[in-house]
């Protein structure tokens, strides 16, 4: 073990950085700490090579990713962190690593990944339960400097990412993922290794960003609102379901998609198909229409 990782293995087991914190988890928040070490170095190690380019850790809490992260060798993190109180209790680790850890206390939201550091980004995290699903959909489509996502959901979340067509998973998040990555689950978490133990499992996911070299595809807006109104009623044929649209059985018709199918039963190709007619068609959403 080198002097660096030595000098991160030797800091206070995450309970005691937590104690002598003084922090309690905010249900605010949707805080869940990760204190088990293994866990943490699992997930790290499941995000492949990190010696080179920056890793984006999203609410780091009291550090145990962090710390997995960089005792996998990652060359620099950079952890986005709101809670105030664990930006405090993650000085220590700054200090055991130094120029290797940087620590911004900030809303993730709204931020771009690709000006959080030097490429290739990873995100590796254990996002907060409340806006795990609205920060993977603002991340997507990625940008060409991001390589990939490894991330912590509740596993109920990870199953609607990964779901296929014809299952009771897939939805809109399911379309949204797959149309901009490719996506699987790698590992199942059980509660007791967070503090306090959330009411569901966990489950790790691997998304990896296409880089499609189709350029008369759908506009992500336009292919969002689609999926919105369709899924929004999606036990109603897509005739119904669509009507906001205006004319949907000629737009449903120019995708080469029968009315009478339903949401569930459409391929995220299909999907793309639909929201690429609605442009032809004159139709652009804004960034809101999600």
């Amino acid at each position: 073990m080198g002097g660096a990782d030595a000098t991160i293995s030797a800091l206070p087991a995450i309970r005691d950085v937590v104690a002598a914190a003084g922090i309690a988890p905010r249900k605010s928040f949707g805080q869940h700490f990760l204190f088990d070490l293994n866990v943490a170095a699992r997930i790290a190690r499941a995000a492949g090579d990190l010696s080179s380019g920056t890793v984006v850790e999203v609410g780091p809490g009291p550090g145990a990713l962090t710390r997995g992260l960089l005792l996998a060798g990652a060359k620099r993190v950079v952890a986005i962190e709101r809670d105030a109180r664990c930006v405090v209790a993650l000085q220590g680790l700054i200090q055991a690593a130094p120029g290797r850890l940087s620590v911004i206390e900030a809303d993730a939201r709204g931020r771009r990944l690709e000006d959080c550091g030097e490429p290739p980004v990873r995100v590796v995290a254990n996002l907060p339960y409340g806006i795990a699903s609205r920060l993977l959909v603002d991340w997507l489509p990625a940008d060409a400097g991001v390589k990939g996502f490894t991330l912590m959901f509740q596993r109920e979340v990870a199953q609607r990412i990964t779901a296929a067509p014809g299952t009771s998973a897939y939805g809109r998040l399911s379309v949204l993922v797959q149309w901009a990555a490719t996506a699987r689950i790698l590992f199942s978490i059980p509660p007791g290794v967070f503090v306090p133990p959330p009411q569901v499992h966990s489950a790790v996911v691997e998304i990896i960003p296409r880089r499609s070299t189709e350029t008369d595809g759908p506009t992500v807006e336009n292919l969002r609102a689609v999926v919105r109104l369709a899924f929004g009623q999606r036990r109603k044929m897509l005739r119904s379901s669509l009507a906001a649209l205006g004319d949907p059985e000629a737009l449903l018709a120019q995708a080469g998609i029968a009315a009478d199918r339903r949401a569930g039963e459409l391929s995220v190709a299909e999907f793309a198909r639909l929201a690429k007619a609605l442009g032809q068609r004159g139709v652009r959403y804004a960034t809101s229409s999600r």
